[in-house]
């Protein structure tokens, strides 16, 4: 993309309603425009950065073996009746009644929907185990919506389902989605703890909350300093063995971790008091096991090796789509704007033409561009005539990794710089060498 022709609204000043780090920069990088509290535009550099986290989890989740489908936003008041949360899920869920007097509501989550596709369909515990999900907006309405994409009330949210035959079963997938999310949030350049956590509205026993530590997260966390040395890595897990599923849960769940909601002072004190840790943390997904709470409600039952109907053990598993972005921020900028990890950055590499009109300038930035294109990497190239300072201004401010500065006096002597955005380390190198590197980087991602 050639800046001159690409739809990038910066803005020089911090909008006054911005209170945290990664709202102010979402609004002065063009990323977002709010349409009404809580609700917001995604202009096209914060579209590309969320449909970027999109495939990222639908990649990690079909490596798992989960299948795709899209459901409704809008979903029939009488399956939430059936399992007994439309009166009990409060004053979030937003009601609406249609032009037959029908009631319906926006879906915040879609445990009813999906039972009743389950139920409509299988008959057998041949066709179990099943893990259905899917990526699809959601409205909660947040009393005090606050805080950019982090706490709005409409938002991307992945969930997924599984339908199981047995408590064992159900817990293996619980185990499949633990790894699934670890290698999800690793991708993205972020280290999201699981921690134990309360089941709330949803329900279940069984509950982890995947967390990233930030200063304002709105989360009290209360963890053993040893959790933050774990890393996923690039290990290969067969998700269908339940042994490697359940060592990787032992690891990365057994040191102490957990929100303020489950916070047990004893068991904490009882870790070594240098590695006792308390912060924020911004929550960023959520795995649950709930049993058979929807489908003793919603009969959703198969015939078992005896052939006896009994009802299915489920779980469900949520991604913060939309909030990963805003968690992203806020584990990483600086004061001159945002640094995209390269897994999520919305162009791999920015070039900046520091003299516009100069001919040898104008080539050699053109032939990095189509080079960049060529490799299948997608450049932001800065062809407009601003001045040198706003164009690294604007760069710095909208985080790409990696910079690409063009001038005169540099080909002179046959080289161009390459700039980390993280590091700002830069390095003189021939154009092809540039490219090159950056061809590198990218590999792996």
């Amino acid at each position: 993309m050639r800046l001159s022709r690409y739809f990038l609204p910066v803005l020089k000043e911090t909008p006054s309603e911005a209170q945290i780090v990664s709202h102010r920069l979402m609004l002065r990088a063009g990323m977002i425009k709010q349409a009404q509290a809580g609700i917001y535009s995604w202009l096209p550099l914060g579209y590309k950065v969320l449909k970027k986290i999109e495939n990222i989890v639908h990649e990690e989740q079909q490596r798992a073996g989960h299948i795709p489908l899209l459901m409704p936003t809008l979903q029939s008041a009488d399956l939430w009746r059936e399992s007994g949360r439309y009166e009990a899920y409060g004053e979030e869920m937003l009601r609406i009644t249609d032009r037959h007097g029908r009631d319906m509501l926006y879906g915040p989550t879609n445990e009813e929907l999906i039972t009743d596709i389950f139920r409509s369909y299988v008959r057998s515990y041949k066709d179990l185990p099943l893990t259905l999900y899917h990526i699809q907006w959601k409205f909660r309405d947040e009393v005090r919506p606050r805080f950019g994409v982090m706490r709005g009330r409409e938002f991307l949210m992945k969930d997924g389902y599984n339908f199981d035959l047995t408590k064992e079963d159900a817990l293996h997938a619980y185990n499949r989605h633990l790894v699934s999310y670890l290698r999800t949030y690793e991708r993205m350049g972020l280290q999201a703890i699981p921690m134990r956590a309360d089941g709330g509205p949803i329900g279940g026993d069984y509950t982890h909350e995947f967390l990233v530590l930030a200063e304002t997260g709105e989360s009290e966390v209360f963890y053993d300093s040893e959790i933050t040395d774990l890393k996923f890595g690039t290990r290969d897990i067969d998700y269908d063995s339940v042994e490697e599923c359940q060592s990787v849960l032992e690891e990365f769940t057994s040191r102490y971790a957990r929100t303020d909601e489950t916070h047990d002072e004893a068991l904490f004190g009882e870790i070594p008091e240098e590695r006792r840790r308390t912060a924020r943390g911004i929550e960023v997904g959520q795995i649950f096991y709930f049993g058979t709470k929807y489908s003793d409600a919603m009969n959703a039952v198969v015939q078992d090796h005896s052939g006896a109907q009994v009802p299915v053990h489920m779980g469900s598993h949520g991604i913060g789509v939309s909030r990963l972005l805003g968690a992203i921020i806020e584990a990483s900028h600086d004061d001159k704007g945002i640094i995209w990890p390269e897994g999520v950055t919305p162009f791999h590499c920015g070039i900046i033409n520091l003299k516009q009109g100069d001919a040898e300038a104008d080539a050699a930035c053109e032939a990095i561009y189509l080079d960049l294109v060529k490799s299948g990497l997608e450049p932001l190239y800065d062809d407009t005539d601003e001045r040198a300072g706003g164009k690294f201004a604007t760069m710095d401010l909208i985080g790409l990794p990696w910079r690409i500065t063009v001038g005169p006096r540099g080909l002179k002597n046959g080289v161009v710089e390459l700039t980390s955005r993280r590091t700002g380390e830069s390095e003189e190198m021939p154009p092809e060498q540039a490219v090159e590197r950056i061809r590198q980087i990218y590999a792996n991602h």
